[in-house]
């Protein structure tokens, strides 16, 4: 018999559910009352119905509810007292304008503002922050931060035609028939002049002394003269970048001939050339080529020694710097691994340059581009790892010059 009768309560309360204001049943099938304004719950809807009891001074409660009475909030010390709080009503604190009192912490909290496609259903003030609600149809709001309720989309006239149709965030887009200009909806008023405030942005401006613009022709204000100012930002930017890239050449130039002249002087020095003809070199600019020279031209009649050798490894005849490097990279254990060791190379540098293809041209290569690579220390370098294959490979003269 008992489970019947709860069946037929649960049948009662989903019949009787929507005509139940609190949603809630006794454990007999009642609807449970709800408490008034100015009371709240002493025994909680169950066995019986809902007992209440008026809210006790310095608590309150301002609507029907199945809750307790909530405590009263206080004003801060600098913030005056608009209304004093009641048993269906808190406390109203008179704070500055733009700002609403927070009772939960106490405190006055800037107002909010309805964003775009919003508008203002209740004005921020003593009975609290500000609520905003979508735009319905046939209204709009196109501010980003509004304090305004939304505005009533509007209609094209006969003479234009609609081109977008009215949304939450934007108002209806017309363009005029005979003219086809785009324009906001009654941009011109009664009158037939032109209402600029329909138009942010947009104003007709005659000057004495010039001609009024056609009608239906927008001016735009200082405020569209930004994007102006912007390209000349951006060109000002250009300019900067450019005169940059000019410095930086004219740099490198002026470093690629201070490394020549350097080149010449140290070929002027290997040929055996006199002060003044180095200070000619210097001065005119004029390039010597070591490889249109013969290999083994002597210097004033002398032989050469390779430990005092000043000549430039990159001046070198390239078959000659072929062979050097065949000999090295065929070395086996004393190879060019050991000469790059022996030239003060780091492992971690030689292991990238075994990762190539050719390890001692890499090797040289490198080495060359440095200052003071001459075939002196080379060959002292070489000598050190017991190589003199590669130093005979570097002084032996092609045309009866010897090597001592």
């Amino acid at each position: 018999m008992r489970p019947f009768v709860i069946c037929a309560l649960l049948l009662l309360k989903v019949t009787l559910g929507d005509a139940c204001a609190s949603g809630q049943f006794t454990e007999a099938g009642q609807c449970c009352s709800l408490c008034p304004a100015g009371f709240g719950v002493e025994v909680e809807c169950g066995k019986e119905d809902t007992k209440c009891t008026a809210c006790p001074q310095g608590t309150f409660s301002s609507s029907e509810g199945l809750g307790p009475c909530v405590p009263c909030a206080k004003c801060p010390s600098s913030v005056p007292t608009l209304v004093s709080c009641s048993a269906t009503q808190d406390t109203q604190c008179e704070c500055d304008t733009g700002y609403f009192f927070l009772s939960t912490h106490g405190l006055c909290a800037p107002c909010s503002k309805c964003s775009r496609g919003e508008g203002v259903i209740r004005d921020c003030g003593p009975q609290g922050n500000t609520q905003c609600q979508m735009c319905g149809p046939g209204t709009f709001s196109e501010e980003l931060r509004s304090t305004r309720p939304c505005q009533t989309c509007t209609q094209c006239s006969d003479s234009e035609v609609e081109i977008r149709a009215c949304m939450p965030n934007s108002d209806t887009l017309c363009m005029d028939k005979k003219l086809h200009i785009l324009s906001r909806p009654g941009l011109d008023g009664p009158d037939g002049t032109r209402d600029a405030s329909r138009w942010p942005g947009v104003e007709e401006v005659t000057k004495q002394g010039e001609a009024s613009p056609v009608p239906g022709t927008p001016k735009f204000t200082t405020e569209d003269e930004d994007g102006s100012n912007n390209i000349l930002a951006y060109v000002s930017v250009l300019a900067a970048v450019v005169l940059g890239l000019l410095l930086y050449v004219a740099y490198k130039c002026w470093t690629s001939c201070k490394q020549k002249r350097a080149l010449s002087k140290a070929r002027a020095a290997e040929l055996g050339a006199s002060p003044e003809g180095e200070k000619l070199q210097s001065d005119s600019g004029v390039f010597l080529d070591s490889h249109s020279l013969p290999d083994n031209q002597p210097s004033k009649g002398t032989k050469r020694d390779s430990k005092q050798d000043n000549r430039l490894y990159i001046n070198l005849p390239p078959h000659r710097q072929e062979e050097v490097e065949r000999l090295l990279q065929e070395g086996g254990g004393r190879g060019w691994r050991q000469l790059g060791a022996a030239l003060g190379y780091e492992p971690e540098q030689l292991d990238l340059f075994g990762r190539g293809e050719a390890p001692a041209h890499t090797l040289l290569s490198n080495w060359a581009q440095k200052e003071g690579s001459t075939l002196g220390l080379l060959c002292s370098a070489l000598a050190r790892i017991e190589r003199p294959d590669v130093v005979t490979a570097l002084n032996c003269p092609t045309q009866g010059v010897s090597v001592v």
